[in-house]
């Protein structure tokens, strides 16, 4: 049953100068918890306004407490608050799904953005690269192998394989292709 925890003695003014007197509420929620709310009274006679939740305690002693703490800048916030309380806008009707399913893999667009360059770190170090590596989620380092073409198994197979596997790909494939372009430059 709801019960006037504390009663303010001065009156809260409204935007358009209309006093109320301000009570902190508080009642028992079926799991034992109490909730907490402010209902404001027009000094001059009017219907009384009240805010949503303001509070959840544990027990009533907690929520006296709480309201014992409420200052009047507080009480005009909750008074605008239960004067104007947030509308929330209705969603539009929601029109069934257009197809069955998620379009075949063939068809689905590849997630090809990189978390970060493995030819630009390696040059820097192997060790650096398979440090920066380590720290990346395996779907980061599928991510990294399909964007830059580092292996041809299907984006299935690799998202099967663990971070070490998906790291020793991406390594030996940029290695080997450090290996290629210099072979590819020196003089035969």
């Amino acid at each position: 049953m709801a019960e006037v925890l504390v009663q303010f003695a001065d009156p809260v003014v409204s935007p358009d100068g209309v006093a109320y007197i301000a009570r902190a509420c508080g009642a028992e929620a079926p799991d034992g918890l109490w909730h907490g709310w402010i209902e404001f009274l027009p000094v001059e006679g009017g219907p009384a306004v009240r805010t949503g939740r303001e509070t959840t305690q544990p027990n009533r002693v907690d929520a006296e407490y709480w309201a014992t703490g409420l200052t009047p800048v507080y009480l005009e916030g909750a008074l605008q608050r239960a004067l104007k309380p947030p509308s929330r806008p209705v969603a539009p009707d929601v029109m069934p799904p257009v197809f069955d399913g998620p379009a075949p893999e063939s068809y689905a667009p590849r997630a090809t953005e990189s978390i970060l360059n493995p030819f630009s770190v390696y040059r820097k170090g192997e060790a650096l690269l398979r440090r920066q590596l380590a720290a990346l989620s395996p779907w980061h380092l599928v991510n990294i192998i399909r964007a830059y073409g580092l292996s041809d198994l299907s984006t299935t197979a690799l998202n099967e394989l663990d971070a070490e596997a998906l790291i020793t790909i991406i390594v030996d494939s940029v290695r080997q292709a450090g290996v290629e372009r210099t072979n590819a430059g020196s003089p035969k």
